[in-house]
């Protein structure tokens, strides 16, 4: 991206959501990581990555049982959703040389998050849309740390992916100097003008968390940067990232306008150690649509396949 065109795009972004959270907070480089408190023992732990414009609330529901160990990625320049605490500098953390706001630089965030914080055997990381190919790109750099990890890629962005032919046609003809513009548009609009489009048969939660996308990111910068580089990842990735990732499946949703369902098959059946399940779920929110619908950690059908779908 141009100086010229970066430097437009820097103004600040307040944010508009947040929920009370118990638990610590670390912020690590650009990014934080935050560790929920529990009341059982805990018996598994869980790691959710959000997806593009979205945050770490998008999993806290999903995983409220007092034996779960959730730790939330907030990826870098994104807004910490959180009421109640006050984050500290993360007493393990190492720099990162990456770009803010790309794939790389929260794989590597990821990884120190992996490294230092689960203190169960049995580790689930849950990557949504964006945070799928966090995670493939994350295990492509530290093997090591993904050996016995189970991976739940909702809707992911994968390798040879692409987005859906409503959203190409939307950003063809976006330029750089345009997206302050439309992102004001944006803001300004009810949700229910593009919502259920994008976003299928909307109900309270989908309402709360998708309501203010366009206001998760600490800057206009990191809303482009992060869309021009994932696209680009999906382009660039080849399929044999794969051979990174031991178990786990792809939960695919039955309908998605935000990414190519056909490519994200394609994709996911490159895949020979984990299991492809195609879900009922209306729209590319499937843990928002029905959270019945995300597999509990240790479930048989994330033990992996040979890339077939499952029913």
């Amino acid at each position: 991206m141009k100086a010229s065109h970066a430097r437009k795009l820097i103004k600040p972004i307040e944010i508009a959501y947040s929920e009370m959270f118990s638990g610590q907070v670390y912020r690590v480089g650009m990014g934080a990581v935050s560790v929920r408190n529990h009341s059982g023992e805990a018996t598994h732990t869980v790691i959710g990555v959000h997806g593009y414009l979205e945050n770490h609330c998008y999993f806290t529901q999903a995983y409220d049982a007092p034996t779960t160990e959730l730790i939330l990625l907030t990826c870098s320049n994104y807004h910490i959703p959180v009421n109640g605490v006050t984050p500290e500098d993360a007493p393990w953390q190492a720099p990162i040389d990456e770009v803010e706001g790309t794939v790389a630089y929260d794989a590597e965030l990821l990884n120190q998050a992996l490294a230092n914080l689960p203190t169960t055997r049995h580790v689930r990381i849950h990557g949504h849309s964006r945070g799928g190919a966090v995670i493939l790109e994350a295990a492509s750099r530290r093997p090591d740390l993904f050996r016995d990890v189970e991976l739940l890629l909702e809707a992911p962005a994968l390798p040879q992916g692409r987005t859906h032919a409503l959203v190409t046609m939307m950003l063809e003809p976006v330029s750089h100097g345009m997206w302050p513009w439309l992102i004001r548009l944006i803001n300004s609009a009810p949700s229910s003008v593009y919502g259920q489009t994008f976003f299928g048969r909307m109900n309270p939660r989908k309402k709360q968390l998708l309501g203010k996308l366009f206001s998760s990111t600490r800057d206009q910068l990191t809303i482009v940067r992060n869309l021009e580089d994932v696209l680009a990842w999906m382009e660039q990735t080849p399929t044999d990232i794969y051979r990174h990732v031991s178990h786990g499946c792809f939960l695919i949703p039955g309908t998605d306008r935000i990414l190519d369902k056909a490519a994200m098959l394609d994709s996911a059946r490159a895949c020979e150690t984990m299991t492809v399940l195609e879900t009922a779920s209306p729209s590319h929110f499937i843990t928002l649509d029905d959270r019945a619908l995300i597999p509990a950690p240790g479930d048989p059908v994330c033990s992996g396949s040979t890339g077939l779908s499952a029913n």
